[in-house]
């Protein structure tokens, strides 16, 4: 079993895998970051100071100034992050859409390669072969 788990581990799919998931968790507290405080931070002060991480609905009747206060009171809807999460799903599916464009591209490139043409020697040379089979039959 043991055997057949390091063959296993040692497929390149495997290794493959594991770089992607790495990496993603990475790209995605990048994105994280570039939302929270790049792109919300002007889209609020725009929306009138609006702190989208502390934009909720009360369902218990609470009042309070930040959204982990309005939690310890009771059930909230917090909308304001349900927009930072949304938009950083698209931002990690647009770039996803690049990727797998570009390596769509790229593909294409490889299946679509011109045949190249024979020269006019090579087409003489197999002209004369085409000649001398038919005369041998």
């Amino acid at each position: 079993m043991l055997k057949e788990f390091k063959e296993f581990i040692a497929r390149g799919n495997v290794i493959d895998l594991a770089v992607g998931v790495i990496i993603g968790a990475a790209f995605g507290k990048i994105v994280t970051s570039l939302v929270d405080d790049i792109i919300m931070p002007p889209l609020g002060k725009l929306l009138g100071n609006a702190d989208f991480a502390n934009l909720y609905i009360p369902l218990a009747g609470q009042t309070a100034k930040t959204l982990d206060e309005a939690k310890k009171a009771g059930a909230v809807i917090a909308y304001g992050n349900f927009i930072n999460t949304l938009i950083q799903f698209l931002i990690i599916t647009f770039v996803i859409f690049l990727l797998v464009k570009a390596v769509n591209r790229l593909k294409r490139k490889t299946e679509e390669a011109p045949v190249a043409l024979p020269t006019a020697e090579e087409a003489l040379l197999t002209d004369i072969r085409d000649i001398l089979r038919a005369q041998s039959r």
